[in-house]
């Protein structure tokens, strides 16, 4: 019978919340162990954050490119060589992954390669390639992660359609690029296989694409996919999908709506990894949806085991994998259960890597009205930002709440450079300044966040 190996920390999971775990408390001089099915660094590296972004700037390049005349610079025709564009994504991810591997060595934490699941409450079992290892530790930390979910929709599982995991390491450019869903994820990809070349067609369920924005940014967002040359299927609703991707896919909508093309990419949410893995067997309660239960603290229905990250419900970043770290850390440090920093009211800031980029901080019109809050309205186009003028970068618009006290409820940017601008922003609102501050404060011109200068301008006096 395999003994069971005991552990002060024990993390089911690599990715930024656990990994970070990790290395911290492994340097305090804790044993510490992280099992990791293979994606050394986690998903952000190999497969989201890093080469999504990696692959957005080529893309990015490829577009400026067929641009250059409008700046008077004259560059002949352009051309994607994909395979090229493929290998410099991979060639980043190595990089990142390289770095990872050399921290998490010299934190000297163990690095335990294989699929981990629990056989009893407090034991996970692990098979790898040197064999099955039994692991259990005082302190249990779940960082499970998500996957893109495939709906339910006749013939779309069959079709072979990729996720973003797949479209990120093509070595080709489709001919047709059908997207379906309309979010953060299928608006990064669809523009970026645009940009380099592809035809493409979005077809999302909703009215509008960024289902959660306010109708003016949805709409304004539609607008660039539009002159992209991106074909938009709204409010769609997918009957069948027939053929195979890669080859020729066709989907069916059940108003009549027929859209052909050479690749299929299902870009409609994400499904937490928790089944199958004996979260039952630990005691570990999870909602209708599959994500774990915590509370406040990250805490789980089992005694001893927290979790962290996506498949906790927190809201799906990096940044905010990285602060369930701060506060798993001051549950250990705290010496009380659970600990002291908590992940209420946390500000959760945002950028889609759309061009122009989107990004946002705080409330939305639409929840401050659901909250009944009042607020003031400023709202400033780019074209009024001499920074987007001199940048021929003057499409979306900056436009901020502001609560009774003078204070900031959020801010929203769709334009050049937003998610720098927004980090600006949110510091004022982390520290609670006036809209006064930004209003008059000396910003450096011309930037484009000098912007906010002007956007604060306009806010109206108080009623």
């Amino acid at each position: 019978m395999t003994s069971t190996e005991s552990y002060d920390i024990l993390i089911l999971g690599g990715g930024k919340a656990g990994k970070t775990l990790a290395m911290d408390q492994a340097r305090a001089g804790k044993r510490v162990a992280v099992v990791e099915a293979g994606m050394i660094g986690g998903s952000c590296i190999n497969v989201a954050c890093i080469p999504t972004k990696t692959l957005v700037r080529s893309a990015g390049v490829a577009d400026l490119a067929r641009r250059a005349g409008a700046f008077g610079v004259e560059t002949g025709g352009v051309s994607v060589a994909m395979e090229r564009v493929a290998a410099r994504t991979a060639e980043v991810v190595a990089g990142m992954v390289a770095a990872n591997a050399k921290a998490f060595a010299a934190s000297g934490f163990e690095l335990v390669i294989g699929w981990g699941r629990f056989v009893e409450p407090r034991v996970i079992e692990v098979a790898g390639e040197a064999g099955t290892r039994r692991l259990t530790g005082e302190r249990i930390y779940l960082n499970l992660g998500t996957r893109a979910a495939i709906p339910a929709v006749p013939g779309l599982r069959e079709a072979g359609p990729l996720t973003h995991v797949e479209a990120l390491r093509l070595d080709r450019l489709p001919a047709h690029l059908l997207v379906v869903g309309g979010g953060y994820i299928g608006m990064e990809m669809a523009q970026a296989f645009r940009h380099l070349g592809a035809a493409v067609t979005i077809i999302e369920h909703g009215p509008h694409l960024a289902a959660r924005e306010d109708p003016d940014v949805a709409a304004a967002i539609g607008e660039v996919f539009s002159r992209d040359g991106i074909a938009l299927a709204l409010g769609a609703d997918i009957a069948q999908v027939t053929g195979r991707s890669g080859d020729a896919v066709a989907v069916e909508l059940a108003d009549g709506r027929r859209f052909t093309g050479s690749d299929l990419l299902a870009a409609a949410g994400r499904v937490p990894m928790t089944h199958d893995i004996g979260l039952d067997i630990a005691g570990v309660a999870l909602d209708p949806r599959g994500f774990i239960q915590v509370d406040a603290r990250l805490a789980t229905s089992a005694p001893g085991i927290w979790a962290l990250g996506e498949a906790a419900g927190s809201p799906m970043f990096t940044h905010v994998s990285l602060d369930d770290y701060r506060v798993a850390k001051s549950g250990i440090e705290s010496g009380i259960e659970g600990g002291g920093r908590t992940t209420a009211g946390r500000m959760v800031p945002y950028c889609v890597f759309i061009e122009p980029e989107f990004a946002r901080v705080g409330l939305s019109e639409r929840e401050a009205e659901a909250r009944a809050l009042p607020y003031r309205l400023a709202r400033l186009p780019m074209d009024s930002v001499p920074r987007a003028r001199t940048l021929s970068e003057r499409t979306g618009f900056m436009k901020a709440l502001v609560g009774e006290d003078d204070r900031i409820l959020g801010f929203a940017m769709l334009g050049a450079q937003a998610g720098e601008v927004m980090t600006a922003v949110q510091m004022a609102m982390m520290g609670g300044l006036p809209y006064t501050a930004l209003r008059d404060a000396i910003l450096a011109h011309p930037t484009l966040a000098e912007g906010l200068n002007l956007l604060f301008a306009t806010v109206p006096a108080r009623m």
